[in-house]
């Protein structure tokens, strides 16, 4: 019995662990040679959805950062190689959480002088639900001179507006290494 509780335990503990991790996906142009992109320039998306100021500037500041390591430059020449544009979207999801203690009674338990054992069975269950906020980045870069978009990356669960700027912060960096970790995409063979 305290081998099933125990295990409960573990499962539980994935799930809201998995329940909260950020997912990424991300596409790209395969018929195109990335290794020629040195260069980009931010450009606005029109119509899209931006965050508050400090947010825009925490997300373009994480979007430099790993551009930079993968040996992009950032320029305000209209001559970049790549434009790079982002936008976000706020939601919310109900999550539900319960959680099963496991004890009780059951056959076998206190047999006793008499030889009858417990066929009662009861178990408590708790529940909740809360509201979860799932934040969405979406990144795309354009290569100007075929007009076309060589790369999108999503990125949800990044953006939580309740939360405190170090959280943030520490979000949108993390959510951007994971975005940017395959980029730029290896070549075909």
């Amino acid at each position: 019995m305290k081998r099933s509780v125990a295990l409960l335990m573990v499962v539980f503990a994935l799930g809201v662990v998995r329940a909260s991790a950020q997912d990424v996906r991300y596409d790209f142009d395969k018929d195109k040679d990335f290794s020629k992109y040195k260069t980009y320039k931010w450009v606005p998306i029109k119509g899209a959805d931006q965050p508050d100021e400090l947010t825009a500037k925490r997300i373009m500041a994480a979007v430099d950062t790993e551009l930079a390591t993968k040996g992009l430059t950032k320029t305000d020449s209209d001559n970049a190689d790549l434009l790079v544009g982002y936008q976000t979207a706020l939601g919310t999801e109900k999550q539900y959480t319960s959680y099963n203690t496991g004890w009780g009674y059951g056959p076998g338990w206190g047999g006793g002088w008499y030889g009858y054992g417990g066929a009662m069975s009861s178990t408590t269950t708790y529940g909740s639900t809360s509201t979860v906020y799932v934040g969405q980045l979406d990144l795309s870069m354009y290569d100007p001179v075929a007009k076309q978009l060589v790369w999108r990356g999503v990125a949800t669960k990044t953006l939580d507006p309740k939360a405190k700027p170090e959280k943030k912060e520490k979000n949108i960096n993390k959510a951007v290494q994971k975005l940017l970790k395959k980029y730029p995409p290896q070549p075909k063979k």
